[in-house]
């Protein structure tokens, strides 16, 4: 079989049609110029250049190979170039697990970044709740995920990339949509829709901090685990709750969002990953989100 070296002095010699030029361009004297190309006819069992002393002309099998040869050598300057991407992380695949929420805004923010910088790269989602992501992540089941919960296991990293304010989600038709300053002592005996204490744990623990902090009763009357659940039943006039303020991205009929007069409390999220992964794009696509973000290094 020939080899890449004979294709490429072959081309320089078809562009010049003249071993003195061609050997010139490539560096080499003329006899080891001549020898290459001998040993790709000997390959091909037919002659590509017709010489003489004066003049050299390519043969009509020389005519056709020579767009066979061009797009042998593309191919394999292709297959290099998608090596090193891989081996840089800029390729490949990278598996991401999201919880629910950071689905409405923060998800496809970071998606956008990398669509538009890492182009060579498949990032595969799984939606998880935060427990779920941790234990993925230790098991190299994911390479990063996008949680509620800070990095609480010597093995996961991360670095907070979004707070969110708590705000209030009350039925458009209720009393309180019409007030323009809430106070936390207005829900004194409404009914409270919030997060499951298994598949919500983060907001559950949350929401609950608020009203004891402030020796509050509160009276739930439904736990379910996704954002927009929780909306619908406010919608439906079952109660109000407390969400994340990334709940505004939902646009939800029948719901006004309202701010409560408190000390502020906050919904973080994180991306998170494992010291132990070894995927190149994992480092690639953290270092992106920190530039993007405009994280510090080192800032967690």
């Amino acid at each position: 079989m020939f080899e890449l070296k004979q294709l490429h002095s072959f081309l320089v010699l078809a562009e010049e049609l003249h071993f003195g030029r061609a050997a010139k361009r490539l560096h080499m004297t003329q006899s080891p110029l001549s020898r290459q190309i001998q040993l790709l006819e000997h390959t091909l069992q037919w002659p590509l250049f017709k010489r003489d002393n004066r003049n050299v002309q390519l043969t009509p099998a020389g005519l056709a190979f020579r767009q066979e040869a061009k797009q042998i050598l593309a191919l394999a300057e292709n297959a290099v170039t998608v090596v090193r991407h891989h081996s840089h992380g800029r390729a490949g695949r990278l598996r991401m697990g999201f919880t629910a929420g950071s689905s409405y805004r923060h998800l496809p923010r970071l998606l956008s970044f990398a669509s538009l910088e890492l182009t060579e790269l498949e990032i595969v989602l799984q939606e998880m709740v935060t427990t779920q992501q941790m234990d993925a992540l230790d098991a190299h089941q994911i390479d990063v995920g996008l949680g509620r919960q800070p990095p609480n296991a010597p093995e996961i990293e991360g670095i907070l990339i979004a707070r969110e304010r708590m705000l209030l989600a009350i039925p458009m038709a209720h009393p309180l949509a019409q007030k323009t300053t809430l106070r936390l002592e207005d829900l004194r005996g409404e009914p409270m829709i919030t997060f499951s204490p298994q598949d919500g744990f983060y907001f559950y623990a949350l929401i609950d901090s608020i009203f004891r902090q402030n020796n509050l009763q509160p009276t739930y009357v439904q736990h379910v685990s996704q954002i927009h659940s929780i909306l619908a039943l406010v919608s439906a006039g079952l109660g109000v709750a407390f969400v994340p303020e990334t709940a505004e991205a939902l646009h939800f009929d029948g719901v006004v969002l309202r701010r409560v007069r408190m000390p502020a409390v906050f919904a973080d999220l994180y991306l998170l990953w494992s010291r132990s992964n070894t995927n190149p794009a994992t480092k690639v696509f953290i270092q992106l989100i920190r530039r993007r973000l405009r994280i510090p290094r080192g800032q967690r």
